[in-house]
């Protein structure tokens, strides 16, 4: 009796652990984060606008599968200064903290926010200008900035999801993204032989089978 209580703890303690798994949090999902600008930022996306210095929030409201939308908030949450267009912003190196990227302007000009990362995510949001506004900025900054040709001053979120990107050249020339924007290295790696799942079935079967035989015994000498 009590090898077949053993092996029936331990069965289930098996069967918690392959089921559970960590469950993400809201704010992981929608990547809510708090950010304090000690000056002004131009922003760009439907409601553009030179946000002055204060706290705002940031979050990811929908997140199609080649970019993701935008949006800034209050610090209360109550009011959307804007809905922004983003593709995905690759880094070699994850930090633990949030990290903002700007377009430095002449003096005396507001920084225009350039991307969004994370913490602990190599993947970030690079921010999409309207494309009159983008060839400004690419003319100023002598750097490629990343366009859309549709109106965002009354874009829904809707149009933001399947709107065209571009990239405008500091020359004013557009360019396709592929041909800008570089995709992340392909990292071949070989997974450890403690990787495979092979062990856990073989041990799934032999506690199996130790069950099945405890059972089989208890039966016959209850009979």
């Amino acid at each position: 009796m009590k090898l077949f209580k053993v092996c029936a703890i331990a069965l289930c303690l098996l069967a918690i652990g392959v089921v559970t798994a960590p469950s993400a949090t809201a704010d992981d999902w929608n990547r809510k984060t708090k950010v304090t600008f000690s000056e002004p930022v131009e922003v760009p996306g439907v409601g553009a606008q030179v946000l002055p210095a204060g706290t705002y929030i940031f979050k990811i409201v929908d997140s199609p599968a080649d970019r993701h939308i935008v949006q800034i908030f209050n610090e209360a949450e109550d009011h959307v200064f804007t809905t922004i267009l983003a593709i995905p912003n690759y880094r070699l190196h994850a930090t633990d903290k949030t990290v903002m990227t700007f377009r430095e302007r002449p003096v005396g000009q507001p920084v225009a926010l350039k991307a969004w990362f994370y913490p602990g995510r190599k993947w970030g949001e690079e921010f999409v200008y309207a494309k009159s506004r983008a060839a400004v900025l690419a003319k100023v900054v002598n750097e490629p900035v990343l366009a859309t040709p549709i109106e965002l001053e009354a874009a829904p979120i809707e149009a933001l999801k399947t709107a065209p990107v571009v990239v405008i050249q500091p020359t004013g020339e557009v360019a396709e993204m592929a041909q800008v924007v570089e995709p992340p290295p392909v990292i071949a790696a070989k997974l450890p032989a403690t990787a495979s799942p092979l062990p856990l079935i073989g041990l799934l079967g032999m506690l199996s089978l130790g069950a099945g035989f405890v059972t089989s015994l208890v039966s016959k000498r209850a009979a």
